[in-house]
């Protein structure tokens, strides 16, 4: 598997660093022996979740990477207490996106309409933005790239972390990931941590099946709705299947920001 074969490069380059022999040298650290352990139990756990994830993912029909006509639906509610978004804390109207960064329409999305949405919406205050992981089987690099965004957010980077992924869809090698982490001025030693250990499957092993209980089997998805009074709840009146226009996202927020609007 592709993404199996990118960790431990990048790893090893990451100890032929400069960063990396100084790490070695240090009395106090573990010795390399020790180091290359560790990173084989976690890789050993990491393949034991991603398998169990492939199982969750390919319970739904694989996906092809064409738009598809949205859906009415009925009101679905959703927690969402917690999660980053962009936008105002006080916007009352949300989009909430299940998304792939290795999804072309996706990425089709991201640079020809979310900036449209972004600048008549989010950046007005008037529409807070959520995004949810949704990485499909038929895509080798996507699962390792939701952990990407993830180890970014950590940060407090997640949304330049998205920008670039959706930006260069290409998979990392070892350089790549040091000068991704590099331009996005992340503190290298924490990041590393993060994308050597099997941290966030979980999280994202809970977003596909969320993805799943809401019959969700293709990306990108949209969820548009009203959010409760203390913002931890959204209230999907419409579920966007593929990359619609920003026209049909226009119509729709328009609509649901009327009686917010004097």
């Amino acid at each position: 598997m592709k993404l199996l074969r990118l960790v431990p490069a990048f790893v090893l380059l990451l100890l032929l660093s400069p960063r990396g022999i100084q790490a070695r040298q240090a009395p106090e650290g573990p010795s390399l022996q020790v180091q290359i352990d560790r990173l084989r139990e976690g890789q050993e756990r990491l393949q034991r979740d991603l398998d169990e994830i492939r199982a969750l993912l390919k319970e739904r029909p694989a996906r092809a990477e064409t738009p598809a006509a949205n859906r009415p639906t009925d009101t679905l509610t959703m927690n969402v207490f917690g999660e980053p978004f962009r936008g105002s804390a006080a916007a009352r109207v949300a989009i909430l996106e299940y998304s792939d960064f290795d999804c072309t329409f996706c990425a089709k999305y991201a640079k020809d309409i979310y900036p449209l949405i972004d600048h008549a919406y989010i950046q007005a205050g008037l529409v807070k933005y959520f995004f949810r992981d949704l990485p499909g089987p038929e895509h080798p690099n996507a699962m390792f790239k939701a952990r990407v965004g993830r180890c970014a957010g950590e940060q407090e980077k997640f949304w330049e972390a998205h920008d670039r992924l959706f930006q260069d869809q290409r998979p990392f090698d070892g350089p790549g990931l040091l000068a991704f982490s590099e331009a996005l001025g992340l503190d290298q030693a924490r990041f590393d941590t993060c994308i050597t250990s099997d941290r966030y499957l979980e999280a994202i092993r809970r977003s596909a099946a969320g993805a799943e209980r809401l019959r969700i089997n293709g990306t990108p998805a949209f969820l548009i709705g009203a959010l409760s009074e203390d913002g931890s709840v959204l209230r999907a009146s419409k579920v966007f299947l593929g990359a619609e226009s920003f026209q049909a996202f226009r119509t729709v927020l328009d609509d649901l920001l009327k009686p917010a609007r004097p």
